[in-house]
């Protein structure tokens, strides 16, 4: 019986957010050029998992743009949860 490799995960953050005319944008910052857009959240998310796939593709053929990626630790890159806008009265700010 063959043994199962195990696979090692990458976890690379992706910043989403939306621009005046109401697309999501999103954004893998750890891999240049890398950013895809979508109608909604969820459309955004399978599209910048695509684009994240073509892009590490060509990685593997170009050493170049390889070395321009942050590759993140498979054990040590925490899942970030969310980051929310906390609104806060303009009056608080110093002046």
């Amino acid at each position: 019986m063959a043994k199962m490799r195990k696979r090692s995960i990458l976890n690379f953050q992706v910043l989403i957010t939306q621009d005046e005319d109401g697309m999501f944008v999103a954004v893998a910052p750890a891999i240049p050029g890398c950013h895809a857009q979508g109608s909604t959240y969820e459309e955004a998310l399978v599209n910048i998992k695509d684009a994240m796939k073509l892009c590490l593709e060509v990685a593997k053929k170009d050493v170049k743009y390889r070395g321009k990626i942050d590759w993140p630790e498979s054990k040590k890159n925490p899942k970030l949860l969310g980051i929310i806008n906390i609104p806060i009265p303009s009056s608080m700010r110093a002046e």
